[in-house]
C-alpha cells in the first residue's frame, strides 16, 4: 500500500499544485487513500519532495529531478514496484504495470533523464515509452532490465 500510495503522490505532485499537506492528504483520500496529515508528512520525507516558488505567489510540493538525488532511487523505487514486464516494438517500449501505477512508473521514467526516452504515454497499467531508433528502444530495455536486476 506505502509504494502505491507513494506512486499515487508523484502523481498529484506532478499533475496539481499542491501546496500544503492538508492538501495532499485530501487529494490522497479523495483517490481512495485513507491518510492522515502524519503519514502525508512521512510520504514527504521519504520520497525527498521539496517546495518551490510558482511564478503567480506562494509555493509548491515538486519531486526534484533524477540528478538531483543520488541514483534517482526514489524513481527507480516506483519503477520497480510498478513494473510487470516489458517488449520493444520498433521505436516503442511498452511496459507493463501493476493497475493504476502507469502514471506514476511514466513520471518516473521521464524524471530519469535518460536519453533514449523521447517521451512516454500512460493509461492505467501499460507506457508505451518512445525512443528515436529501435536501437535505442533495446538500449533503453536493457537499462531498464538492469536497474530491476532483471
Amino acid at each position: 500500500m506505502k509504494i502505491a500510495r507513494h506512486s499515487k503522490i508523484i502523481e498529484l505532485v506532478d499533475q496539481y499544485d499542491i501546496e500544503t499537506q492538508e492538501e495532499l492528504a485530501s487529494r490522497l483520500n479523495e483517490a481512495g487513500f485513507r491518510v492522515t496529515q502524519a503519514t502525508v508528512s512521512r510520504d514527504i520525507r521519504e520520497l525527498n519532495l521539496t517546495k518551490v516558488a510558482k511564478p503567480q505567489g506562494g509555493s509548491k510540493y515538486t519531486v526534484m529531478a533524477a540528478k538531483e538525488t543520488p541514483d534517482g532511487e526514489k524513481y527507480i523505487r516506483v519503477l520497480r514496484e510498478a513494473f510487470v514486464s516489458m517488449d520493444a516494438a520498433q521505436n516503442i517500449l511498452v511496459i507493463k504495470t501493476g493497475v493504476g501505477m502507469a502514471n506514476a512508473a511514466a513520471v518516473a521514467l521521464d524524471h530519469m533523464n535518460w536519453r533514449e526516452v523521447v517521451g512516454s504515454i500512460a493509461g492505467d497499467d501499460t507506457i508505451a515509452c518512445f525512443s528515436k531508433s529501435p536501437e535505442e528502444t533495446l538500449q533503453l530495455l536493457n537499462k531498464i532490465k538492469k536497474i530491476l536486476n532483471q
